[in-house]
């Protein structure tokens, strides 16, 4: 951890602002609605370009939430920053998705132990391969009994990353990735994989189905924004 380089060009929070464990919503509003419904002794820590970021406590574990952006290359800035320059042991972002595997439907929970991608983000690593980014199983397994204990079901399995929203080829692509099992598409889970896989520290990715574009099926922006309350339930646990 480099404290040199603290305040960072994205994050305005000193040393010690930040817990180890942080969840990483993509939308910053979901972080605020993080923060007032489930976290005691709130201060928030950033502003820095709309991103809002706070620290508090959940049933007395300090935790802090992050909002990370839209797509990869955001959430590869904001990780790598709370990774190496704010000590940040454990990532888990909660967002939406939308669904290909025909078995989901709306507001379903989904946990990513991999996450399939079609970004070039890993050819920075110079692999002698093709990588495949997976989950920490310390914090999957967690995220599973969690589950569990709290009642809420969920589905494990392989998620995929990618770095277009409105893609050329329409649903095809979509249909292409379903032949191969894979649950739902997002944007960011393969970088904050990557960039925790390289740094030797825990992350997660915890879904919730915001849309079923082979059905035409979606909820509000303001039901991705605080009604998707079950992931965040999930994820507070892991503190």
């Amino acid at each position: 951890m480099s404290k040199s380089l603290v305040p960072t060009p994205h994050l305005e929070a000193k040393v010690g602002d930040i817990a180890e464990t942080v969840l990483l919503p993509g939308d910053p509003l979901r972080a605020k609605f993080i923060a007032e419904t489930f976290l005691e002794d709130v201060v928030q820590y950033n502003t820095v370009r709309g991103m809002y970021g706070y620290t508090g406590y959940y049933n007395g574990k300090r935790i802090s939430v992050q909002g990370s952006g839209m797509g990869m290359p955001s959430m590869g800035i904001y990780s790598y920053e709370l990774i190496h320059f704010y000590g940040v042991k454990n990532l888990i972002r909660i967002g939406s998705a939308g669904a290909i595997s025909d078995k989901l439907n709306l507001h379903d929970v989904v946990i990513g132990m991999a996450a399939s991608t079609d970004s070039n983000y890993s050819t920075q690593y110079n692999l002698p391969g093709t990588y495949a980014p997976t989950a920490s199983f310390e914090l999957l397994e967690k995220a599973v009994n969690a589950g569990r204990e709290l009642n809420i079901e969920t589905t494990v399995g392989n998620i995929v990353s990618s770095d277009v929203f409105y893609g050329d080829n329409g649903l095809e692509g979509l249909k292409s990735w379903q032949k191969m099992g894979a649950l739902c598409v997002e944007m960011e889970a393969a970088a904050l994989y990557m960039n925790a896989a390289r740094a030797g520290v825990n992350a997660l990715c915890i879904v919730t189905i915001s849309d079923c574009p082979l059905r035409g099926l979606e909820t509000t922006s303001a039901e991705r924004q605080t009604a998707f309350t079950n992931m965040m339930k999930i994820a507070l646990s892991l503190a």
